[in-house]
Formats: structure tokens, C-alpha cells, sequence
């Protein structure tokens, strides 16, 4: 995670690799909010979910040859968008769903199937990384959470 140059401005921009850092972003910022959540008393939870590999137009945009890859992976691989969406309605819906919990596809290698808690990357359980992503989205935004 380079929270010295988020926004690629002084380093050569991969897509993605930028998109890879952004969903550890959304994982590190889940997690330090459930922290700061629980330390608050608050009955909020936060949770995280992620739709495994859906079909969708994402891979669609250039001619690049991994995008042509991608797009065949997306007709043998992949599951619908609707099975994808299905985690996030588990991740709001189920009791099952427990406060900073990880909600993903069931199947192999956590790319298609029926959702459930699953768990992620090491990287995204680095409190110290958290709490550093954390500040920075403050500066960023202009915005104090949980104030």
C-alpha cells in the first residue's frame, strides 16, 4: 500500500495495480472502522464484502491483450453479476454477518459461489497501515470520522 503517493501522481500508473490497491484500501478502512466503532461503544458494524470474479464490462474498456484474456476468462470462469451482487446483500442482510467480518463467494479460490465469511489478504489486517490510511483519508477529504 503506498499511502506516500496514492493518487499516482510521482510513479507510473498501472491499472491494475491501482485497482488491487484500492480494494486493500476498502479492506484497511472497513477494519479500522469496526475498530473505532467497538472502542466508541457504537452498535454500528462494518463490514466488508467482494463479489468474486463477475461477469460485468469492467475488463471491456481497452484492446490491451490481458483485457482479451480477461474477456474470455469472463465466459468460462466467471459468475453472473447477479451471483456477484449477492455478497453485499449477505454482508447487509444476514445475521450470520458479524460485525468486521469479510463476506466473499464460497466457491474455489473465492471467485464464484454462494457467499459467506471468508478471509483476506494479510496485508489487510496491518492495524499500523490502517490507522496511517485512515488519517490520510481525513486530509484528504476534509473530513474527521467519527468526531
Amino acid at each position: 500500500m503506498n499511502l506516500g503517493d496514492p493518487n499516482y501522481e510521482n510513479r507510473r500508473y498501472s491499472a491494475w495495480l491501482a485497482y488491487g490497491q484500492s480494494k486493500l484500501a476498502n479492506l484497511l478502512f472497513a477494519y479500522e472502522l469496526q475498530r473505532r466503532l467497538a472502542a466508541s461503544g457504537s452498535q454500528v458494524r462494518s463490514l466488508a464484502a467482494h463479489p468474486g470474479y463477475a461477469s460485468t464490462n469492467l475488463q471491456s474498456h481497452t484492446e490491451s491483450v490481458m483485457d482479451k484474456v480477461m474477456a474470455v476468462a469472463n465466459s468460462t470462469v466467471a459468475q453472473s453479476a447477479e451471483m456477484g451482487a449477492l455478497p453485499e446483500l449477505y454482508a447487509a442482510t444476514s445475521p450470520n454477518a458479524f460485525a468486521g467480518a469479510y463476506i466473499g463467494p464460497g466457491g474455489p479460490f473465492g471467485v464464484r459461489g454462494y457467499p459467506q465469511v471468508v478471509s483476506s489478504n494479510r496485508k489487510s489486517h496491518d492495524e499500523d497501515v490502517a490507522a496511517r490510511l485512515w488519517e490520510l483519508s481525513e486530509r484528504l477529504t476534509g473530513v474527521r470520522y467519527l468526531s
